[in-house]
């Protein structure tokens, strides 16, 4: 699909969606990004839906400058996935048993593990630089000094909201496991501390909107932002990479012999140093991934709609992304006005996982259609293995 291009702002803002089929409120917020004097370009993506700050679906690509709000407060959330040697004539017929087991190793919702989990036990994490990891927590924000205690036992949970954990089959029946999750509570608190700082400053006075107050280059509010940033970038990174070490254990336990392949794994709520047009920038995604040439991401659509392995075609006019997967079309209260647990469990058909009012806002009916989202980016990556949910753990 060629994009459509959006005139009259200070920055080009390409739609890779008919800006016609974009809430008026998101559209807004597009404009709004696009006129910041510090805004280099803005790619919008097939998934675009109004968000907090700035429209999920989009990639801002900003000179000396970045906005904390519209990183967003899931610092680093993300996506990983693991094709395994299991195949889903290997899966038992008692689904609800091996779901449980999961949902035993991997806390979910506001809850924790008991004690910090040991990366030396765990398969493909051991070492990885942990000791150095927390040691930087001591340089973060004083903010969230006193809050080491939780991130250390929130390393390695799901949390909630749109967060998952999947065992999913591919067309060849191959079992792969796919998860959905970020830098918990201490991202949350990073975020909302530097976005509060950021509104504050003195040049962030008469923007459009208080959302979009920016840090720029060269002064001790970037960076103490960037130094938390990427600090909490790489704590949802290894927060994955310790869920996903939890969850092939199970299947240790459960199948003799399993193996796995190298997990690929994507941010999509981020920042990151890149370069277009001959110019530095700070291109924050926010509900997209980065899609150079030869990347490998994943594109999720909801509970029982699929998910996509795909390949970056690196499309510089797109800066290198695409979706992070179907996107909302609806908010979670009016998804819960509209459906019922009826219709949950007559969407959710097939797929074991939980059918009861408490997710009942993550109804395949809230997202949009994955198909046509995955359509509408055929220049931006190719598909390289589409995936069917069979068992998902939602928080």
């Amino acid at each position: 699909m060629a994009y459509n291009e959006v005139t009259g702002g200070r920055a080009p803002v390409r739609m890779w969606a008919a800006p016609g089929e974009v809430e008026p409120q998101a559209m807004q917020q597009l404009r709004n990004v696009a006129n910041l004097p510090w805004t280099h370009g803005v790619a919008v993506m097939p998934d675009v839906h109004y968000g907090k700050g700035a429209t999920v679906g989009s990639v801002i690509a900003m000179r000396d400058a970045v906005s904390p709000a519209a990183v967003g407060v899931d610092i680093g959330c993300g996506m990983t996935a693991v094709k395994t040697s299991l195949t889903t004539g290997d899966l038992p017929d008692n689904l609800p048993y091996l779901r449980s087991r999961l949902e035993q190793a991997i806390p979910v919702g506001f809850s924790a593990h008991k004690r910090p989990v040991d990366p030396a036990r765990l398969h493909g994490v051991a070492g990885a630089g942990w000791a150095g990891f927390w040691k930087a927590f001591e340089n973060l924000a004083p903010a969230v000094r006193s809050r080491r205690d939780k991130a250390e036992v929130q390393m390695g949970t799901l949390g909630g909201g749109n967060h998952f954990l999947e065992l999913c089959a591919d067309d060849a029946s191959a079992v792969w496991v796919v998860l959905h999750s970020g830098s918990r509570n201490i991202g949350k608190e990073l975020a909302e501390h530097h976005i509060s700082q950021a509104r504050d400053l003195p040049h962030n006075q008469d923007l459009p909107d208080r959302d979009l107050a920016v840090f720029v280059s060269g002064t001790p509010e970037m960076a103490a932002y960037r130094r938390d940033l990427f600090w909490a970038q790489d704590y949802a990174r290894r927060n994955r990479a310790v869920m996903t070490a939890l969850v092939c254990d199970v299947l240790r336990k459960h199948f003799a012999g399993v193996t796995f392949h190298e997990p690929i794994s994507c941010h999509h709520n981020y920042v990151s140093e890149e370069t277009y047009d001959g110019v530095g920038l700070l291109v924050t995604r926010k509900g997209a991934i980065r899609a150079g040439a030869g990347d490998l991401g994943i594109i999720p659509g909801s509970m029982a709609t699929g998910t996509y392995i795909v390949e970056g075609l690196g499309n510089a006019s797109a800066f290198n992304s695409a979706s992070h997967g179907a996107g909302r079309r609806m908010s979670r209260t009016k998804a819960k006005k509209t459906f019922t647990v009826g219709d949950l469990k007559a969407q959710t058909s097939g797929v074991e996982c939980r059918k009861d009012a408490g997710v009942l806002d993550e109804i395949p009916g809230a997202y949009k259609d994955l198909e046509s989202v995955m359509a509408a980016q055929t220049d931006l990556v190719r598909v390289v293995a589409r995936l069917r949910q069979v068992i998902c753990v939602k928080g």
